[in-house]
């Protein structure tokens, strides 16, 4: 699936997504191994859009299964078409077929809806699809127990059709934000990766990939501002996710550099809790604004934190 850890690296970085030398690695691992990626981390850090990058870099199809409180297995994996049942039916009457026949073609597999897992499972492409799913911790125990028997076999048992095994074997990600912690059983059969949030060199070139045409000041200013409210106590501190919504903002309305006005004005991209932007006012945010204009540091190397 790939050749080596530096062509993930690249090949990530030209599908739009900076990955450091360990999450390449898993990802890599995760491929060479066949199981599942299990990734972790803060809302808005990058887990989803691993999932997308793998898959654009791979040419598959993103399967995405998005989870839920309530989320069940026939949410999940597939569902009879009962409508379609019920009109199968009332045409096999109106052509007069015998009442002990009636019916007995409606559980074949042009009347099952599918499901993201079930697509899964029964994609035949050349290219085996990526299975995201998404925001798992979101989801009850149960659905988690019901996905580790999908998980370890790929394979489903339709009582009215028998078993259904993967025409290949999907990539699988699964993302958590952690808002509850996993079975320890999910994990082992999973790599494991926490995303921290970006040092500012990898922030940067996070920025300059996705928003092309920024400014450089701009986008330092950005990246320094953003990484400085991090550091602070907010109830929802702002992820990468918001960082590149911000710089494409400021981007459209033709900014050049950060105020006090324009951080004001802009808030809705990056505190999405009004406690959070009141607190983010007043001399706070003019101290904010200042620090972050007038950093002059040479951007730091990955994984180290910085204190403008």
């Amino acid at each position: 699936m790939f050749a080596s850890i530096t062509e993930i690296e690249q090949k990530l970085a030209g599908a739009g997504y900076i990955a450091d030398h360990a999450l390449a690695t898993t990802v890599y691992l995760a491929g060479k191994l066949n199981k599942p990626l299990f990734l972790e981390g803060e809302p808005g850090v990058g887990k989803t859009a691993l999932a997308k990058a793998i898959a654009q870099l791979l040419g598959a199809d993103l399967i995405r299964l998005q989870c839920y409180e309530g989320l069940d297995a026939p949410a999940a994996l597939y569902e009879w078409n009962y409508l379609r049942q019920m009109l199968e039916i009332r045409l096999q009457e109106a052509r007069g077929v015998n009442k002990a026949e009636l019916g007995r073609n409606i559980f074949g597999m042009e009347f099952l809806l599918q499901r993201p897992l079930l697509q899964a499972i029964q994609h035949d492409s050349p290219v085996p699809p990526v299975l995201l799913v998404d925001e798992i911790d979101r989801s009850d125990e149960e659905f988690e127990a019901f996905l580790l028997e999908i998980l370890s076999d790929f394979q489903i048992t339709i009582p009215e059709i028998g078993t259904i095994k993967a025409v290949q074997v999907p990539f699988v990600v699964l993302t958590s934000n952690r808002t509850r912690e996993m079975h320890d059983a999910l994990k082992r059969r999973c790599l494991y990766h926490w995303i921290e949030y970006p040092s500012l060199e990898k922030e940067l070139m996070i920025v300059s990939a996705a928003v092309p045409g920024i400014a450089q000041q701009l986008s330092t200013q950005i990246c320094v501002f953003m990484e400085l409210l991090r550091q602070q106590e907010y109830y929802k501190r702002p992820g990468v996710a918001e960082t590149i919504d911000w710089a494409r903002a400021l981007l459209a309305l033709g900014i050049q550099e950060l105020e006090p006005d324009v951080v004001t004005s802009t808030l809705s991209c990056i505190l999405k809790y009004k406690s959070d932007q009141e607190k983010l006012s007043g001399a706070t945010l003019q101290q904010t604004v200042a620090r972050a204009k007038g950093f002059k540091g040479r951007a730091p190397v990955p994984g180290q934190r910085t204190a403008p």
